[in-house]
């Protein structure tokens, strides 16, 4: 499990690095999504909040190939997948396939690092 592990965490992270670089270098050449999802990707770039969604993928991305601040890096990824993840099931399901595989490496980076998550989870009663 550590070497699948590691495997997806380098995975995810050249993932998030090459298309948040991307948002900002755009060396990946793509006709601009239409309809819905045209209108939600219109939003981002003229409010400019895609530089930061770019800054919340590429940082996350570094931190995961030089493999520090690991569970940082994907708590800081977690709510950007959930996001990708909502936006092709409710706007674009034909990338849905590549938001799952993304999900799925989380999971796999995550299971070796979940212990760091677990003082999120205990309940504190009388503070």
């Amino acid at each position: 499990m550590k070497i699948v592990s590691a495997i997806a965490r380098l995975l995810l992270g050249l993932i998030f690095l090459v298309f948040g670089l991307n948002l900002y270098l755009h060396f990946i050449p793509a006709p601009p999504p239409t309809g819905l999802l045209g209108q939600f990707f219109g939003a981002l770039f003229v409010s400019h909040y895609i530089h930061v969604v770019a800054v919340f993928q590429v940082v996350p991305g570094i931190l995961l190939l030089i493999n520090r601040y690991v569970p940082l890096a994907l708590a800081l990824l977690a709510p950007v997948i959930f996001n990708i993840d909502l936006t092709h099931l409710l706007m674009a399901p034909s990338g849905l396939p590549l938001a799952s595989l993304v999900t799925l490496l989380w999971l796999l980076a995550f299971a070796r690092v979940h212990t760091a998550f677990h003082p999120l989870f205990q309940a504190k009663v009388g503070d």
